[in-house]
C-alpha cells in the first residue's frame, strides 16, 4: 500500500479495503507505521511506537467489525495497555501498564482497531496547547510554527497529517474539541457517561472529562461511537438511551432544526474576526440547508464559569503531583513541573472541602440555568476557539504568571468549557480556513442527543465536504515524496 493510497483513505475505506481482500491489515499496519517514521520528526505526535502491541493483535487474528483492521493513536494518559508505559508528559518516572487494560481499550481490541502508539499531549493533560518540558512540542501540519491546540494536541496532529484516521482523545474542557479547530479534523465530545472510564476511575474532572476521538470523517467517528459507547462494570452514572446506530444516522438528513447563534465568548474576551467569519458562514449554510438560524445563547456566567473551571484544573494537577510522587517514590519539586502548573497546584493545596463544595455548587447553577436553552432549541452554534492557532509560547504552562496564563487559556477557549460543564454532547467542524489555517465551528446539541450531531454533521460534509483539504505535512503529499 502506497502512502498516497494510505492518504486517501479514512477508517471505513481502510476496513473496506482489507474486508475484500484488496489490502491485507499487515499492509495497512506497515503503512501506518512507515507515515509515523516518515513524518513524525516534523511533527512530534508520538511519544511511543507501540508497533509490537499492534503486531501481537495481528498475529492473535483481529475481530470482524466496521473498523477491523483500522491503525489507532492513543492519547498517552488515561488509557492502559498492558506493558506499555503512561507517561502523561510528565518528568516524572513513566507508569508501566499493569495485566489490566482500561475498558475503553478493551472495547478497541474487541473492535479490531491496531494500537499503534501514543500521543503527545501537554503535561498531566492540563492545557489548551501541546508544548510541554518532558516530550517536546507538537507542531501543527498546517503550520509547524502554530499550536495544535490541546490538551489531545498529539492525536489531532496524527489525524491531521494522515498518519491515522482514528486516534482516541478526551474532552475536559474543550480537549478534543480545541485540536479539532487548530488542525482541520473532526472532534466530538459526546453525551457524560455515554464512553466508559473504568476501571480505574469512575469519573474524571468531577464528571468533565469524557472519552472519544479526533478523526477525519464523521463516519468514522460515528463508527467508533457504536462499538465503544455504554457504561463499563461499576460506572457511576450512564447517559440517556442510545440510537441502535450512530453511524447509520451519518447518512440521513436531520429534521429541520432550531438552531441559536452566538460569538460573543462567554466571559467577555475578545473573538478573532475570522472566527466569527467562520460562524457566519455555517449559519448560512445551515439555513440554506432548511434549518433556522437566529441569534441565541444559553443564560450562564461565563466569568464565574471561567473562574470555576480554573479551580478545578488547580485541584486536579495537585492531585496529578500527588499521584506521581507516591507511584514512583520521587518527591514533588517544582523543578519537576511546569511553572504554571505547579503555582495551580499550590493554589489548590490552600482549598478546604468546603472551597471544593462551594465550586461544584456553582457549577450545578451554571448548569441548570444553561440546561433551559435545549427546552427551545436543538443546537448552538458558536466559534471552538477564539482566536486562530496561536504561535508556541502564547499559552503555556511556562509562563510564570498564573493569572495570565489562565487569562490566555480562556482567550484561546471560551466557548468550550460549558459543554462540559452541563455534559452536553459537543462537536467541532473543520469547515472554514483563514491564512492556510484551520478554523473550526462548534455546535452543541441537548444531554444525550449525539443522534443529532451525527446527523446534522454528516449533513454538512455533504454539502461542504473537507476530506481534500490537507496540511502541507500530510502523509503522501506529492512534493515530500518527492523530497
Amino acid at each position: 500500500m502506497t502512502p498516497e493510497e494510505y492518504g486517501a483513505c479514512d477508517g471505513e475505506d481502510l476496513a473496506g479495503l482489507v474486508r475484500s481482500g484488496q489490502v491485507t491489515a499487515r499492509e495497512v499496519l506497515d503503512a501506518a507505521l512507515g507515515a509515523v517514521e516518515f513524518l513524525d520528526g516534523a511533527l512530534n505526535a508520538f511519544v511511543t511506537v507501540t508497533r509490537e502491541v499492534a503486531r501481537d493483535q495481528l498475529a492473535a487474528g483481529l475481530p470482524a467489525g466496521p473498523l477491523s483492521g483500522v491503525p489507532l493513536a492513543l492519547k498517552d494518559e488515561c488509557q492502559v495497555i498492558t506493558g506499555a508505559p503512561v507517561r502523561s508528559a510528565s518528568r516524572f518516572p513513566a507508569e508501566v501498564g499493569g495485566d489490566v487494560e482500561t475498558s475503553l481499550v478493551r472495547r478497541y481490541r474487541d473492535a479490531g482497531l491496531l494500537l499503534i502508539g501514543r500521543t503527545n499531549l501537554p503535561e498531566f493533560g492540563a492545557s489548551v496547547t501541546t508544548e510541554p518540558v518532558a516530550t517536546g512540542t507538537t507542531r501543527n501540519p498546517w503550520d509547524p510554527s502554530r499550536t495544535v491546540g490541546g490538551s489531545s494536541g498529539g492525536s489531532a496532529a496524527a489525524v491531521a497529517a494522515g498518519i491515522v484516521p482514528v486516534a482516541y482523545a478526551n474532552d475536559g474542557a474543550g480537549s478534543i474539541r480545541i485540536p479539532a479547530s487548530c488542525t482541520g479534523t473532526f472532534g466530538l465530545k459526546p453525551t457524560r457517561g455515554r464512553t466508559p472510564a473504568g476501571p480505574f476511575v469512575g469519573e474524571m474532572w468531577q464528571g468533565l472529562v469524557i472519552e472519544h476521538a479526533i478523526t477525519r470523517s464523521v463516519r468514522d467517528s460515528a463508527a467508533l461511537l457504536d462499538l465503544t459507547h455504554g457504561p463499563d462494570l461499576g460506572a457511576p452514572y450512564t447517559a440517556p438511551h442510545a440510537p441502535v446506530s450512530y453511524r447509520a444516522l451519518v447518512t440521513l438528513d436531520p429534521r429541520p432544526l432550531r438552531i441559536g447563534l452566538s460569538t460573543a465568548a462567554p466571559g467577555g474576551s475578545r473573538v478573532d474576526a475570522a472566527c466569527v467569519e467562520a460562524v457566519e458562514a455555517a449559519a448560512r449554510l445551515l439555513d440554506g440547508l432548511g434549518h433556522d438560524v437566529e441569534p441565541a445563547e444559553p443564560s450562564h456566567d461565563g466569568a464565574a464559569l471561567h473562574a470555576a473551571v480554573g479551580d478545578l484544573l488547580a485541584l486536579e494537577l495537585a492531585v496529578a503531583v500527588d499521584a506521581a510522587a507516591v507511584r514512583t517514590g520521587v518527591p514533588a519539586r517544582p523543578e519537576l513541573v511546569e511553572p504554571a502548573n505547579w503555582a495551580l497546584a499550590e493554589r489548590a493545596r490552600r482549598f478546604s472541602a468546603l472551597d471544593l463544595q462551594a465550586r461544584l455548587g456553582e457549577l450545578n447553577s451554571i448548569r441548570r440555568e444553561a440546561a433551559t436553552f435545549w427546552q427551545g432549541y436543538d443546537l448552538w452554534l458558536t466559534p471552538t476557539l477564539g482566536t486562530l492557532p496561536p504561535h508556541h509560547g502564547h499559552v503555556t504552562p511556562l509562563l510564570g504568571d498564573v493569572d495570565r496564563y489562565l487569562e490566555r487559556w480562556f482567550e484561546l477557549a471560551p466557548f468550550t468549557p460549558l459543554a462540559n460543564v452541563t455534559g452536553n454532547p459537543s462537536m467541532s467542524l473543520p469547515l472554514h480556513q483563514h491564512d492556510g489555517l484551520p478554523v473550526g465551528v462548534c455546535l452543541t446539541a441537548g444531554f444525550g442527543r449525539e443522534d443529532v450531531l451525527v446527523q446534522v454533521a454528516g449533513q454538512i460534509e455533504r454539502a461542504a465536504p473537507w476530506a481534500s483539504r490537507r496540511p502541507p505535512l500530510y502523509v503522501g503529499a506529492p512534493e515530500l515524496v518527492a523530497g
